[in-house]
């Protein structure tokens, strides 16, 4: 059995094939999936998918590329999304420094960020967080603003120093595609010196899909591929990494 702890469902490369989608997902023991929303929009979306599909799970949330996408009443209405039955979590969440160059705007992005740290708190819901070359701030920001949360570093992309500060707090980090690339070189080292009951499997689809896909339209069917890359790097067995993965996912959103 997999998860597929990190998704885009709702988006529109999925609007034909949906139901087709997931049943390709289940026919490869992937058993449950989680979806993340980036905007209010695109949360809502979630929400409705949950209602339709079984083992469909979600978050809701406002990414760091949308802070325009924010207001005064967003945490409300995230708060009334977050109590349907099927959402485990606040997310995607975070920081991304990678297009935004902007000072001030980074400092909007820190604080809507923390708003949503809060807004978890709140609500007892554990927090799934991009990190996109803001590994310092964002660090700084968990240790300092996320007392009394648990997460992930959803495609961790750090190094292995800051992933050891993360692990500290309780915290995940997620892998997927970028693993099996060939040009990854820090992802490896990172999930080799992960303890096992901090690492989960993802594919962030549409995006990121892993080698053998890669360049085609990401799947959760394709996290067995990332399962398999990690098997061989950490010199498990599939087996144990389905295990082990699928016991974290339940550990941190609590969906068996």
């Amino acid at each position: 059995m997999f998860v597929d702890t990190h998704c885009h469902l709702e988006d529109e490369n999925f609007a034909e094939d949906r139901a087709e989608v997931l049943a390709r997902a289940k026919s490869v023991g992937v058993e449950k999936i989680i979806n993340f929303g980036s905007t209010m929009k695109s949360s809502a979306a979630i929400v409705e998918l949950t209602k339709n599909f079984s083992g469909l799970y979600g978050g809701v949330g406002v990414h760091p590329e949308e802070i325009d996408d924010f207001d005064k009443n967003s945490c409300a209405h995230l708060a009334e999304f977050a109590a349907e039955k099927n959402i485990v979590a606040i997310g995607e969440i975070g920081l991304d420094y990678h297009w935004e160059k902007d000072s001030e705007r980074r400092l909007i992005q820190q604080k809507i960020f923390i708003a949503q740290l809060d807004l978890a708190r709140q609500l007892h819901l554990p927090v799934c967080v991009h990190d996109r070359d803001a590994h310092a701030d964002t660090l700084k920001i968990l240790q300092t603003e996320g007392h009394d949360l648990r997460g992930v570093l959803h495609c961790y992309s750090g190094s292995v120093e800051t992933a050891r500060e993360i692990f500290k707090l309780d915290w995940f980090i997620g892998v997927d595609g970028p693993l099996t690339f060939k040009n990854s070189a820090k992802v490896p080292e990172v999930v080799k010196a992960a303890p096992r009951d901090r690492i989960l499997i993802e594919t962030d689809a549409p995006y990121l899909a892993p080698v053998p896909h890669r360049g085609k339209r990401n799947e959760p069917a394709f996290v067995v591929d990332v399962a398999k890359k990690l098997a061989e790097v950490r010199g498990d067995t599939l087996e144990q990494v389905a295990e082990y993965t699928t016991a974290n996912a339940n550990d941190l959103y609590h969906i068996f």
